[in-house]
């Protein structure tokens, strides 16, 4: 048994399709366009990528998308200035702050000055909470995609038993919260965990975000399993040519597709789906902040 490849490009590709519908309808019925504002403070090159993604991504879809560049000496004064500026911009419902931030800067001061209902990375202390307490929050987007994968692929999550590994406040805290959520029996795992491989072994789902690279063997994964790998590790490729590297997930993919029933390739899987969730974050803060409904299966 080899198994399904859950194709995260594609998935995503209707993720933002599903946003644009509804960023098109709200536009015409309400005369109102969803806005994303990304400061990027300094010229850390991965940060600039995302940064350029994202803006095109959002212009794609259909929503104004406001980029803030400050450099890297930007005074915290100044960056939370800015951030109060756009906490006040009416147009703006979404704010991001790209991390990390330059060492000068105290992250969680930043994180927690944008107002929680734009706080689409979902990382203010308030939604954090909301969240843990089942309450109506803005979920971070790597868990969110995660999430949605799963419900798309089997359905009722309710009952199964799942396996986070990591317990990151960006991905391994708030994707226990939402498996629970959705009524699985969770176990929240990492590196310390006695007999860690028995513990994976009893998992319908696994959710690897560890940040290693292939540290999940294939033997840990139970017949017919779900695996969503959230890990991308770059490690030296030298079949490639001297100094070439590839990416690879925080699972022995090859390994582990021969006993899962599903699971998600890196590259290709979990990240294309943490932009899409941005995006459909930023739609439904727009909508809150509207009072209008919010988008179906898009939110948590």
């Amino acid at each position: 048994m080899t198994a399904q490849i859950i194709d995260g490009k594609a998935f995503a590709a209707t993720v933002r399709a599903k946003v644009a519908d509804h960023v098109a309808r709200i536009k015409e019925a309400q005369n109102i366009t969803p806005g994303l504002a990304v400061v990027l403070v300094g010229d850390d090159p991965a940060s600039e990528v995302y940064v350029r993604s994202k803006g095109k991504l959002t212009v794609e879809v259909g929503m104004n998308s406001y980029e803030h560049r400050l450099p890297a000496e930007t005074a915290e004064a100044d960056l939370l200035a800015l951030i109060e500026q756009l906490n006040a911009d009416s147009d703006v419902h979404g704010i991001l702050v790209q991390l990390p931030l330059p060492k000068h800067l105290d992250e969680s001061l930043v994180i927690n000055a944008i107002a929680p209902e734009k706080d689409v990375d979902g990382f203010h202390i308030s939604n954090v909470g909301r969240l843990a307490t089942g309450q109506k929050a803005m979920v971070p987007c790597t868990p969110l995609g995660c999430l949605m994968m799963l419900r798309d692929h089997l359905g009722s999550l309710s009952g199964l038993n799942a396996v986070v590994i990591g317990r990151s406040n960006i991905v391994g805290k708030p994707m226990a919260q939402l498996l629970l959520g959705d009524s699985c029996t969770v176990t929240v795992a990492h590196s310390r965990t006695k007999d860690l491989a028995d513990v994976v072994r009893r998992a319908d789902i696994v959710v690897a975000a560890v940040g290693r690279a292939e540290f999940v063997p294939g033997d840990w994964i139970k017949k017919g399993a779900t695996v969503i790998d959230v890990g991308i590790n770059r490690v030296a490729a030298p079949e490639k040519g001297e100094g070439k590297s590839r990416l690879v997930g925080d699972v022995n993919y090859a390994q582990a597709a021969q006993n899962a029933g599903a699971i998600t390739p890196v590259p290709g899987g979990v990240g294309p789906m943490t932009i899409a969730c941005l995006l459909a974050n930023t739609l439904t803060a727009c909508c809150r902040a509207h009072g209008l409904a919010e988008p179906k299966g898009l939110t948590a």
